[in-house]
């Protein structure tokens, strides 16, 4: 039982640490020449890969899922729908790469594929929105190109908090 309050605790205290990174990463200005909902670090996913790697795989999805739900209550439907279907597509990259590769790659490298995920994963739900195919060929080499950058920045930061996280929780 003590295990269990304790994971939940601390899966409460990281979804906190998530929203309060999309919240200060929303007040940063945009990327030039780039739609606002797709020139964003990613910090917030800094958290999730944690969890992820740390915690569970399950609890991953849900902190997902969880951030989506906010979204949607403080932005709106369509930014649920992309945050989730971002976030999901994201999680599930990471997790099959996990489970493909395991410590054979580095966090950086799941780290940018996570980013790249999630850029697919919201780009394809902005094309469904719109009906409109062609956005994901104007925008996905681009979205290639930052999924990568902001996905090497936010593998980085993961690294650099890992000890930290690593002394608040130790199941």
């Amino acid at each position: 039982m003590v295990s269990h309050t304790r994971k939940l605790t601390f899966l409460g205290i990281m979804l906190a640490m998530a929203l309060i990174l999309v919240f200060i990463e929303r007040t940063l200005p945009p990327l030039p020449m780039m739609p606002p909902q797709f020139s964003r670090i990613g910090l917030s996913n800094i958290i999730v890969m944690y969890v992820v790697f740390f915690v569970g795989k399950k609890e991953a999805v849900v902190m997902a899922v969880s951030k989506a739900v906010f979204a949607f209550i403080l932005r709106g439907p369509v930014a649920g729908l992309l945050s989730l279907s971002g976030g999901l597509v994201s999680v599930i990259i990471i997790c099959t790469l996990w489970w493909i590769f395991k410590d054979r790659i580095s966090y950086i490298a799941f780290s940018i594929a996570g980013a790249i995920g999630h850029n697919i994963g919201q780009l394809s739900a902005a094309c469904l929105l719109l009906q409109d195919w062609r956005l994901f060929t104007f925008y996905f080499p681009v979205l290639l190109i930052t999924g990568t950058i902001f996905g090497t920045i936010t593998g980085v930061f993961l690294k650099i908090i890992m000890p930290v996280f690593g002394k608040i929780y130790r199941e």
